[in-house]
């Protein structure tokens, strides 16, 4: 299921629409990356007219990934996680970053994207001390998602959640508590759960993700921070909190300014 892609699922890449925005692709535009279409990068650009610092968020949330996974496979002791809605790759995914902290780190990468899953491939390059898996399925099924994952991670030692940029597809809140429930039922004590997204914090983000919403592509719903700290109950969160995520234990120089984003790690006690 995560080496190779069934027959339905080669059709299905075949018959991508590239004429409607897809945010994996927009993300990916933003990023400076190749995988995007004229759709994309037409829905990217309108964003960006209106808030400029966009790309420079692509890239700082990024960041923030590098540096929670780094933290998670060194000083927390992580060596298993579970990246939902893993996006196209690009620099620093999740098992690069892992496995170079400890190279035994198994990584499953979860998307329902058939483009992503078309460069599975790329994804599926790691350290051969560990494991890289990608399985194809839907983060509103977490139970489905469990199910697969379990064939590659064990569920009785501790797991990172990662829901990096994700969780804004997602449009009620109830319903993606109980997403996130889900997940870290199935996690032991001593689990962490990571998690970034976009905020309703200017004017200009909510304008932009407004006509985002408008072009076609999937909806992506912004939170302010104190409803995406809601995810983080019962969790003890990890030192310096819920941030913007450019303030979570940022390398040394300044953060940009005008970044937008909230992001936190959260471990089970």
């Amino acid at each position: 299921m995560a080496d190779t892609a069934p027959p339905a699922v080669s059709d299905q890449i075949s018959s991508i629409d590239t004429s409607v925005p897809h945010s994996a692709r927009i993300w990916n535009y933003w990023l400076g990356g190749k995988d995007n279409f004229e759709a994309d990068r037409m829905a990217g650009e309108q964003v960006r007219a209106i808030f400029p610092a966009m790309v420079e968020t692509a890239r700082q949330s990024r960041a923030f990934l590098t540096r929670a996974v780094r933290f998670l496979a060194g000083e927390a002791g992580i060596r298993q996680f579970l990246d939902l809605g893993t996006g196209l790759p690009t620099a620093d995914n999740t098992h690069q970053v892992a496995q170079r902290v400890r190279p035994e780190s198994r990584i499953v990468y979860v998307d329902n994207d058939p483009m992503v899953l078309a460069h599975a491939r790329a994804l599926l390059v790691g350290a051969p001390e560990g494991l890289t898996k990608y399985l194809h399925a839907d983060l509103r099924d977490p139970d489905a998602v469990l199910r697969q994952a379990a064939e590659h991670l064990d569920f009785t030692q501790p797991v990172a959640v990662l829901l990096f940029g994700v969780m804004g597809h997602i449009g009620d809140d109830d319903q993606a508590a109980a997403i996130i429930r889900t997940l870290l039922a199935a996690v032991p004590s001593g689990s962490y759960l990571a998690m970034s997204d976009g905020t309703d914090t200017s004017e200009a983000v909510v304008e932009s993700h407004r006509q985002y919403n408008e072009s076609g592509a999937m909806p992506y719903h912004l939170r302010s921070p104190e409803r995406i700290g809601r995810f983080f109950e019962g969790l003890e969160l990890v030192e310096p909190g819920l941030v913007p995520f450019t303030q979570w234990r940022p390398e040394v120089g300044a953060a940009p300014a005008g970044v937008d984003g909230y992001g936190a790690v959260g471990r089970k006690p």
